[in-house]
């Protein structure tokens, strides 16, 4: 299937990291403008597609500031569909965890979901002469399987994916449609730096992942709302 994301306007945030980027790329290539909030501009020798005509980075976003968010929304053009890249990982036992340390899992997991979420809904509103569009959230599979030494974390995915069913039901009739992906270690550097052991044959790759999210948001999507979508590869 051949996705058509022509004059379609998406966010992308996360959107100059691993993922991100991948996202970004197809998303560009099938046709999109796409809009990356960001902390700062990046690199362009680190970060081609910033060269892109067609991909816009707003710098100086905290995506866990309420009003730093609304803003972002607020100043885009009309918005078809937003999907939520950005987010942390921290792993440590239960005794270890500090309530500094989950609070940030939070924040920067669930507070930026939840934010960017509600904003994207309120721009597609206001969309004139459109009908519909998507969101989609990045949970984790600990989010979903149990893991050990990862309460923190599998806690603050847990707000995503039930954020996201919860959406679900209550834009249908608007036909947003919400869904999240739930990838499991995929296969990024700082994944293979951080387990120079593991088998990186049996993860995801992130265009893997990068796939699944942009039919998700597409317009090709006609139908799929309301779904946690595993891409564990081998994993």
């Amino acid at each position: 299937m051949k996705l058509d994301y022509t004059d379609r306007h998406v966010v992308v945030t996360g959107g100059t990291g691993a993922l991100g980027a991948a996202v970004v790329e197809m998303l560009v290539e099938s046709g999109a403008t796409v809009h990356i909030p960001a902390h700062r501009a990046p690199d362009p020798a680190k970060f081609p597609l910033s060269r892109q005509e067609r991909v816009k980075i707003v710098p100086s976003v905290d995506l866990a500031d309420e009003a730093h968010v609304a803003k972002f929304y607020g100043d885009l053009p009309s918005l078809w569909a937003s999907i939520h890249t950005a987010g942390g990982f921290a792993a440590g036992a239960i005794a270890d965890t500090t309530l500094a340390d989950y609070r940030a899992m939070m924040e920067t997991n669930g507070v930026t979901c939840f934010l960017c979420c509600r904003e994207a809904v309120r721009k597609i509103r206001s969309a004139a002469n459109q009908v519909g569009g998507r969101i989609v959230n990045v949970a984790a599979k600990p989010a979903l399987i149990p893991t050990a030494g990862l309460s923190a974390y599998a806690a603050s995915k847990a707000v995503v994916a039930n954020l996201t069913l919860s959406l679900s039901e209550e834009l249908a009739r608007e036909r947003i449609w919400a869904n999240a992906v739930i990838p499991s270690i995929m296969d990024t550097p700082a994944n293979r730096a951080a387990m120079p052991k593991a088998d990186f044959t049996k993860w995801p790759t992130v265009s893997d992942v990068a796939a699944t999210i942009c039919f998700l948001a597409s317009p090709q999507n006609t139908s799929t709302r309301g779904a946690l979508v595993p891409v564990y590869g081998q994993s």
